[in-house]
């Protein structure tokens, strides 16, 4: 019994770091209703991906920072940023006022059932990802003035 529950553990460890380790194949909804598959998100190359929430005061501040500089960004690198939201069926009809109204400029993408946020093992938010070929290399939880910056230069990392 006592074998039978190490090796229950021991792929479910597997199972979980591998689910951290790469982007899953899910459908998310786009603001605008349209479905998008996860797994496609960056077969173009690098992307970003941040996990927030309208209720969320460090996702917002990190989303406002980035705003500032994103134009930059994407000229320099090219990159592309998806802003996930996780606010439930109750919270999500403030994604799209919020959204238009800080004028952000990022594809965004909702997780109502909290789907992607479960499979990446997020417990907080705002968590920042950059995934390259489906693979998560960088991962970033929680959000200070100046955050922006130590992405940028990760985000040139993977973008060269």
């Amino acid at each position: 019994m006592k074998n039978i529950t190490l090796i229950i553990l021991f792929i479910l460890t597997i199972i979980t770091a591998n689910a951290q380790n790469s982007l899953p194949n899910l459908s998310l909804k786009t603001i605008d209703g349209k479905t998008i598959k996860t797994d496609e998100l960056s077969k173009n190359g690098p992307i970003v991906i941040s996990l927030w929430a309208t209720w969320c005061g460090p996702c917002n501040k990190e989303l406002d920072a980035i705003s500032d500089v994103y134009d930059e960004w994407v000229e320099e690198t090219g990159i592309k940023l998806y802003a996930v939201s996780i606010d439930d069926s109750r919270t999500v009809k403030r994604v799209k006022p919020l959204v238009n109204g800080k004028g952000w400029e990022y594809e965004i993408l909702l997780d109502t059932n909290h789907e992607l946020k479960r499979a990446l093992g997020v417990s907080t938010v705002p968590v920042t990802l950059i995934v390259k070929n489906n693979k998560i290399v960088y991962r970033h939880s929680g959000y200070t003035p100046g955050a922006e910056d130590e992405l940028f230069e990760e985000i040139k990392k993977h973008t060269k």
